[in-house]
């Protein structure tokens, strides 16, 4: 018997998840919450919101706007909600998750509960750490849906959950790559939204490359500062799980991060910037939490204090960096 993959969320990440289970399997589940997009989907075979190139099979999908439904369907369940809405999201579940195995794609906080999405799974709703994992880049969206050759590293504290999701995710154009750092790789992917979020702010301010790798080549050594005080074990922190996507997210064009703090430094509001955006800017609800999970850590973090300094205290971002760069080296 074929197990069967449900991917939950609408957006784009979502939308190219459900590209890369469809190349390797005959029916793949998909709840979002948006049934004018599921009727497109049917009729026009493409996501009208997301990534609207990719064109997919109606008759291959098992679409849904019942999450209840396709929890029930799966035997491997890939989260895909952006963090500022899966707890709302979680509230409409009814099924049970016993036996299931969870994979977040999320890259971030939960903000009703200040955990990473494996953690809020586990307590609430009593998943077996070894029945959760995290899918990570790096990788864009945008560039699975070009089938540019790209990366994922496929983390679970089980391996085999691990080797199945990775063959699954498996084409000529994505690679993988298996760990059993789950909750490091999660939290990389939350934090290097906040670096990438610095960079943008860098840049809307007018540095240059130079200054742009010193701030990257600080911001992976507090990373790695962090994540040893969340999570302490041997870990290669310039491994492509954490290095490698915390520089495609910081430098690249389709980084919403980037662009969220690009605006930020040209003097946007934050919420004239939120407004000017389509997607979610998954940094910005991160930067509060790490801030606030830090207060408890006391790791050495001058780049996150400095996002949140300008995004949740109002403070200046030319006079925050100008103090940002005596503190970097």
């Amino acid at each position: 018997m074929s197990l069967k993959f449900g991917v939950l969320g609408g957006g784009s990440w979502a939308t190219a998840i459900v590209k890369m289970l469809s190349e390797n399997l005959e029916e793949v589940g998909w709840y979002m919450r948006s049934n004018y997009a599921l009727e497109h989907i049917k009729k026009e075979q493409h996501n009208p919101n997301y990534l609207s190139a990719v064109e997919f099979n109606p008759s291959q999908l098992k679409l849904s706007n019942d999450i209840n439904e396709i929890i029930e369907y799966a035997d491997y369940l890939i989260f895909a909600i952006p963090s500022a809405f899966v707890g709302k999201e979680l509230e409409r579940v009814t099924a049970s998750f016993d036996n299931k195995i969870v994979f977040s794609a999320i890259k971030g906080i939960v903000p009703e509960t200040g955990q990473i999405v494996g953690s809020h799974f586990h307590d609430k709703y009593d998943i077996p750490f070894e029945n959760i994992g995290v899918i990570t880049g790096p990788c864009h969206a945008e560039e699975v849906a070009l089938e540019r050759l790209s990366y994922l590293t496929i983390a679970c504290a089980d391996e085999e959950h691990a080797k199945i999701v990775a063959k699954h995710l498996s084409s000529d154009y994505i690679k993988t790559t298996i760990s059993d750092d789950t909750i490091g790789t999660e939290y990389a992917a939350m934090l290097k939204n906040i670096y990438a979020i610095a960079a943008g702010i860098a840049h809307g301010l007018g540095y240059g490359d130079n200054f742009q790798s010193v701030l990257m080549s600080n911001a992976i050594r507090e990373m790695k500062k962090f994540i040893k005080k969340v999570h302490k074990m041997k870990r290669n922190i310039n491994d492509s799980a954490y290095l490698g996507d915390l520089l495609v997210t910081g430098y690249s064009v389709f980084s919403r991060n980037r662009m969220f703090g690009n605006m930020i430094g040209k003097g946007y509001t934050v919420k004239s910037a939120q407004m000017e955006m389509s997607m979610v800017a998954e940094g910005y609800y991160a930067a509060e939490s790490a801030y606030k999970i830090n207060e408890k850590l006391g790791a050495k973090t001058p780049i996150i204090n400095a996002v949140y300094d300008i995004l949740y205290k109002g403070k200046d971002p030319k006079k925050t960096f100008i103090k940002l760069t005596e503190k970097v080296d």
